[in-house]
């Protein structure tokens, strides 16, 4: 595997950093926030998530040392209960209008710059290879704008074995490749492997990962001791089009006053209501193809619905359809 580009030596030249994204369809940035603002909102995630059984009690939270009996996985009800706590924190949301990311994405995009209200955190246990994040995109996810950038922030230091990001450079200039089920985030896979295209790199607190929506990325196993813990933000030009889905939090249910009932200041409260949005509906046809698929293999008695099957029970709107997802889970068991 190739390493990163580092784009640190053009930081200061947005026309050179546009280009690049044109080309490659992501930037690495070592070391764009402050390491100790970054490091404080570990403390905080880690707290919890210690709490939660996570983490070691006898190593501090800084070390990020998984307990292996805390397992679990996104979207296990025991994981989103500890992800509801995670987003009522005050500065884990606000890291996401740091000056330098917000600053960054205004040169880059050359505009005024709209910051997603949903957050998504990732806890990624060791030797649980087979919940590594999956081959995909983040459109069908996020939607609104193909012009929508993720930023990928780990929240703690993550050298190769603790399974930092990969991406597929030039995998942006399409539209969605085709995709099967499986396990980790999203509960899909891309079918093609872009075999010797993938590059990826050690990665500290502070350092940023931008990619296009379109671009095609995955985690890399995780085979440290560590929990692996990341966090990705949405950003996109005000001007162009809006998922209202990506103004619901992560975890739901979950309502943003809950959200909100403990921090020390309104400023960020609701601040999206605020812009005049250029709203998009939300298009199914990625998820109900999913779905379709998750079923389809769950009769047949494929485990690897499990992951799918478990995400239309948590965020599936229609009733009817959590039901028979969840009868079918209690089949495959």
């Amino acid at each position: 595997m190739q390493p990163f580009v580092v784009s640190s030596d053009i930081a200061d030249d947005p026309a050179a950093l546009a280009e690049r994204m044109r080309r490659d369809g992501y930037l690495f940035m070592p070391g764009l926030l402050p390491r100790e603002t970054v490091a404080a909102v570990q403390r905080q995630v880690g707290a919890l998530v210690r709490d939660a059984g996570w983490l070691r009690q006898d190593r501090p939270v800084e070390a990020a040392e998984a307990d292996p009996a805390g397992f679990c996985v996104d979207p296990e009800p025991a994981y989103l209960e500890v992800l509801r706590r995670i987003n009522r924190l005050e500065d884990y949301h606000a890291l996401k209008h740091h000056p330098a990311l917000i600053g960054f994405l205004e040169g880059l995009l050359g505009g005024e710059i709209l910051a997603h209200p949903r957050v998504l955190m990732r806890n990624i246990f060791p030797a649980r290879e087979e919940f590594t994040t999956k081959s995909h995109q983040d459109y069908p996810n996020v939607q609104g704008t193909t012009e929508a950038y993720t930023a990928w922030m780990p929240l703690i230091d993550i050298p190769m074995d603790a399974g930092p990001l990969q991406v597929a450079p030039g995998t942006h200039g399409g539209d969605i490749y085709d995709f099967h089920i499986g396990a980790g985030a999203g509960g899909i896979e891309i079918t093609e492997p872009f075999a010797g295209r993938w590059v990826s790199g050690a990665c500290r607190q502070g350092d940023v990962l931008f990619f296009h929506s379109l671009t095609v990325h995955k985690g890399v196993p995780n085979r440290s001791t560590k929990l692996r813990m990341s966090m990705d933000v949405r950003y996109q030009l005000l001007s162009e089009p809006f998922n209202i889905d990506n103004a619901n939090a992560d975890g739901q249910p979950l309502a943003w006053d809950d959200i909100y009932a403990g921090w020390t200041s309104d400023a960020l409260k609701y601040y999206w209501r605020q812009r005049p949005l250029n709203l998009s509906p939300f298009d199914r046809t990625w998820f109900d193809k999913r779905d379709a698929l998750a079923f389809a293999h769950g009769e047949a008695g494929d485990r690897r619905a499990i992951s799918v099957l478990q995400r239309i029970i948590a965020r599936d709107p229609e009733t009817a359809k959590r039901e028979r997802a969840q009868l079918l889970l209690n089949r495959l068991g």
